[in-house]
C-alpha cells in the first residue's frame, strides 16, 4: 500500500454566523470532507458558534461547548486513527470509476 493513495487526514467543519445559515453551511462543509474520503469528527451539536460582533461568540456558552468536545472528539479519532495505522494499515483506495449515467 502506498500512502500516495490514502486519506489518512481528518476533517472537521466548524461555522460562525450572528443568526442563520449556519446549518446549511456546516452541510456543505461537511461533504467536502466525506466525498474526500475522510474521517469526520463530530461533537455534542453542529459545530457552530453565535455572534454578530467581535467578541460575542467568545459569550456562547454553549458553542464554545460544542468546539471543546470537538477538540477532544478530535484528538481521540486522531490518536485512534494513528494507532489503526500502526497496527492494521489503511484501506486501499481505488482507482476513480466514472459512470455516465446518460446512455
Amino acid at each position: 500500500m502506498s500512502e500516495n493513495n490514502l486519506c489518512s487526514t481528518l476533517g472537521a467543519s466548524v461555522v460562525v454566523a450572528r443568526r442563520g445559515g449556519l446549518s446549511a453551511t456546516f452541510d456543505e462543509l461537511n461533504k467536502f470532507f466525506t466525498i474526500s474520503g475522510m474521517p469526520v469528527a463530530s461533537s455534542q451539536y453542529w459545530n457552530s458558534v453565535h455572534g454578530g460582533a467581535p467578541g460575542e461568540a467568545a459569550q456562547d456558552a454553549e458553542g464554545l461547548q460544542t468546539m471543546r468536545t470537538l477538540a477532544r472528539n478530535m484528538t481521540f479519532l486522531m490518536k485512534s486513527i494513528q494507532l489503526g495505522k500502526e497496527q492494521f494499515g489503511l484501506p486501499e483506495k481505488e482507482p476513480w470509476q466514472a459512470t455516465n449515467f446518460i446512455r
